[in-house]
């Protein structure tokens, strides 16, 4: 039986009076003209607005994403099953705090932004501010949070066993197992030349003169960041950042940042990069606005061609089976964020060790062309690279494993089916609450969208 059904219908009708109300700017119609805004799904005491739809549909042909005379249906679906997951957690009390909603609105700004290239783009395609578009978000958001709460309720707690794995990746029909691309796992242990004390003395003394300039009013930060500054990110504008999340930079910048008042500028601090400066522009929850200045200690040429020699003496213990390359990369290496993990380079677009070859080419395409004659097991001699700071350096490659396009198989590919394995168990579950709790919640959708083709039986 559904609950209290007498009084949510009163809440239905209420909320479909909307159709008699003038559509604003944010029910706009993405058609010719404007249209009449109404109610066109309910659950509990949440409301579907036809321009809610619309907003969705608009997302996904921003981020390029495949549309079919199916689409808004899938969306309505999505939309109901996230008021479902709201009623609920209404019900629950899993109320968010401030920060959990400011740390996912920025996050869904900042795709925004990407997807349309720049936060010029994105005021002129939604015609408002990056501020007021937030504000106008902000408590949709704070819904939004809230279901993501109730869904971790529904799904956390599922997991999937070696055995679930063997026997979902043995139920899928022959032709039906997913095909893999070609794959590499690719190694590095890295030489950086040696900095002295005193070329970090000089650049200290360097960054503390120009500090000194700016905040005696001699100069301003972004003409001192113009012209004096080493960060490659940034100098040419000034030292500007935008949209900095917390963790995105070094700890330390992210320390003086996220405590830094707005204008003010920082002491001068060390990082493995070298001397920073930084003024805070603005703060909002985890990411910032802020002016970066980096002055890096210089390295001689002679300290360059001793790391190369480092590594020359490490490839040849390597070629004599003195050291495997994972311990070798543990002990020798210089690039901390492959040093603990066996050497192995890490794919910022999985997260895995694994790269498709068109993503390694992505990633370095020097280190594409280098493993390219490589055979598996085999290194590279020591050759020059840059690092993401733009420093000079030595590195020598190692081709740990490659694979050919092939059927996924539990040997070669077992993460990847582990993972749709329990995407498919967790997406049982939620088709297992969504009928459950269906029965016990208000739902109303529109008559136009009742010849949906859902997944789900939204009305009994």
């Amino acid at each position: 039986m559904k609950k209290n059904p007498g009084s949510l219908y009163i809440i239905w009708i209420l909320a479909c009076a909307l159709l008699l109300l003038p559509f604003g700017e944010t029910g706009r119609s993405f058609a010719q003209g404007a249209i009449i805004d109404r109610v066109i799904a309910a659950v509990g005491t949440n409301i579907i607005l036809q321009s809610e739809l619309e907003s969705q549909y608009q997302q996904m042909i921003v981020a390029q994403e495949t549309t079919n005379d199916n689409s808004r249906c899938k969306l309505l679906e999505d939309l109901l099953y996230q008021k479902l997951l709201l009623a609920q957690a209404q019900k629950d009390s899993l109320y968010p705090t401030d920060a959990q909603v400011d740390q996912e609105l920025d996050r869904r700004m900042n795709y925004y932004i990407q997807q349309l290239g720049s936060e010029e783009r994105f005021v002129a395609f939604y015609g408002k501010s990056v501020d007021d578009y937030k504000a106008e978000l902000r408590e949709k958001i704070r819904d939004i949070v809230m279901a993501q709460q109730m869904q971790s309720k529904v799904t956390g707690d599922i997991s999937v066993t070696p055995n679930d794995v063997r026997a979902y990746y043995n139920s899928i029909p022959e032709d039906s197992i997913p095909l893999i691309n070609a794959e590499v796992e690719v190694g590095q242990i890295v030489k950086k030349p040696k900095v002295t004390p005193e070329a970090k003395k000089e650049a200290k003394t360097k960054i503390e003169n120009i500090r000194e300039r700016i905040m005696k009013g001699e100069s301003t930060f972004p003409a001192m960041a113009a012209l004096y500054s080493e960060d490659p990110g940034s100098a040419s504008k000034g030292g500007l950042y935008e949209h900095i999340q917390r963790g995105q930079f070094v700890p330390e910048w992210d320390a003086w940042a996220f405590k830094l008042k707005p204008n003010e500028i920082s002491e001068v601090f060390e990082t493995v990069y070298g001397y920073f400066i930084i003024q805070l522009i603005e703060r909002r929850g985890d990411e910032v606005d802020a002016r970066s200045l980096l002055i890096a200690p210089k390295t001689e040429a002679i300290d360059l061609l001793k790391a190369k020699q480092a590594l020359d003496t490490i490839h040849t213990k390597l070629l004599t089976d003195t050291i495997n390359f994972s311990d070798a990369a543990a002990k020798y290496s210089d690039d901390e964020e492959s040093k603990n993990s066996g050497g192995l380079i890490v794919n910022p677009f999985s997260g895995a060790t694994r790269f498709q070859m068109d993503e390694i080419g992505q990633y370095d395409q020097n280190v594409a062309f280098a493993i390219d004659k490589l055979k598996v097991g085999e290194f590279t001699k020591p050759m020059p690279m840059a690092g993401h700071d733009g420093k000079q350096a030595y590195r020598i490659l190692y081709l740990k494993t490659r694979t050919a396009p092939h059927r996924a198989n539990l040997t070669d590919d077992y993460q990847k089916i582990q993972a749709i394995a329990l995407a498919k168990k967790q997406q049982e579950a939620i088709q297992k609450w969504i009928k459950r709790k269906s029965v016990d919640t208000f739902i109303r959708i529109a008559d136009d969208y009742k010849n949906c083709n859902f997944n789900n039986k939204w009305v009994n």
